[in-house]
């Protein structure tokens, strides 16, 4: 069993949840923030289209409210990262902090070096850990245990700023924050109607600078973090990130999809919601079934 394998499944519940391919965060306020430059900065990303990009601008304004109103859904969608796949499916509640349910799977890259890759896993996620269920794979080590626990402080130790990045998102995030950060930049458009799974649905999109995207969505990182993580967005040659969005007749966010090209890999999201308001139940497993992920690693 492998870190990556681990620190992807907690990205692909972040992604699921509504953030972008670098992470995400509490963008709403640096929405408010910047609402009134993402105005200004319409009319570039419109073509010099005024009119246009204030009409798209006005109309996700109307979907971040509506949307910051929903507290869960149920979510599918499929992740790429480099040569790495992951599919999700189940339901999602993030009144405080993520609570999930999910099934997804795993394959390509360093996944493919698993005994579980391309099998289904269960997932659970609380406000402070996710679990995953790796049945047999898990080894002696386990004694029997199916369950490994790993903990969101445990993941920004190991991984550094970016682990901390990732434990700041699966605390404080919801579906809006795609919503939220083409606001704060301004760079968006309408496309048009396009049918989603049986709904019509007015496509948005928009590019989001790499660079801006820490500071836009994380409120509680130190500086000295934001800049470790900029260094590493910077290293990974990821320039900007384009952001589409799909939303129906309620005002309520039905698809997304983000894809950022970088050096050495490329990222592509595409999520589902539907079912706002679905009721959510998550505990994590019996102590007597789990693991603690440390206890997995090997001893130095």
């Amino acid at each position: 069993m492998r870190i990556t394998r681990l620190a992807t499944a907690a990205a692909g519940v972040v992604l699921m949840a509504g953030l972008t391919a670098c992470g995400g965060g509490d963008a709403k306020d640096g929405a408010k923030d910047h609402a009134k430059d993402g105005a200004k900065a319409s009319d570039r990303a419109s073509g010099g289209d005024s009119a246009a990009g204030q009409g798209a601008l006005t109309a996700l304004q109307s979907v971040s409210k509506k949307a910051g109103q929903q507290r869960s859904a149920k979510v599918d969608g499929t992740m790429s990262m480099g040569e790495m796949h992951v599919s999700m499916k189940g339901d999602m509640d993030w009144s405080d902090g993520i609570r999930a349910n999910m099934t997804m799977t795993q394959k390509g890259g360093a996944a493919d070096a698993a005994p579980t890759a391309g099998k289904p896993m269960r997932a659970r996620y609380l406000p402070e850990a996710m679990y995953m269920n790796l049945g047999s794979s898990l080894g002696p080590k386990a004694q029997g245990k199916s369950w490994v626990k790993y903990s969101y402080d445990a993941m920004a130790a190991q991984a550094g700023a970016s682990g901390t990045f990732l434990k700041d998102q699966l605390k404080n995030n919801d579906p809006s924050r795609s919503v939220d950060l083409l606001i704060a930049s301004g760079k968006v458009k309408e496309v048009g109607k396009e049918d989603v799974r049986g709904k019509q649905a007015t496509h948005y999109t928009g590019k989001v600078s790499v660079s801006e995207i820490a500071g836009l969505q994380s409120k509680s990182l130190s500086k000295k973090d934001l800049d470790a993580l900029q260094k590493q967005l910077q290293q990974s040659g990821m320039d900007t990130e384009t952001v589409d969005l799909w939303v129906d007749g309620d005002h309520l966010l039905v698809k997304r999809q983000e894809r950022a090209q970088g050096k050495k890999f490329s990222t592509d999201t595409t999520v589902f919601y539907s079912d706002y308001g679905t009721k959510v139940s998550v505990a994590p497993p019996a102590a007597s079934e789990t693991v603690d992920f440390a206890e997995l690693m090997p001893k130095r």
